[in-house]
């Protein structure tokens, strides 16, 4: 069941990413992340910690919740 979570988020980080025209570089820089980070989350080789994901919906101005729905 937790690995269905992972999916939506890593596809939703993306999804926004893209809406908002940023590359996984900019958005890397806009977390202070490295780029393999963003890369590994989108890929679901990296489960982000919530301050992650808490940093992430603040650059890409949208609520943390609606990384987990489909």
């Amino acid at each position: 069941m937790a690995n269905r979570y992972f999916e939506i988020l890593q596809k939703n980080i993306k999804k926004y990413r893209k809406e908002k025209g940023l590359t996984q570089l900019q958005l890397a820089i806009k977390c202070s992340l490295s780029v393999d980070h963003i890369s590994g989350i989108e890929r679901g080789i990296f489960n982000p910690s919530v301050k992650t994901i808490f940093t992430i919906a603040e650059v890409l101005n949208t609520e943390p919740h609606k990384f987990f729905m489909e």
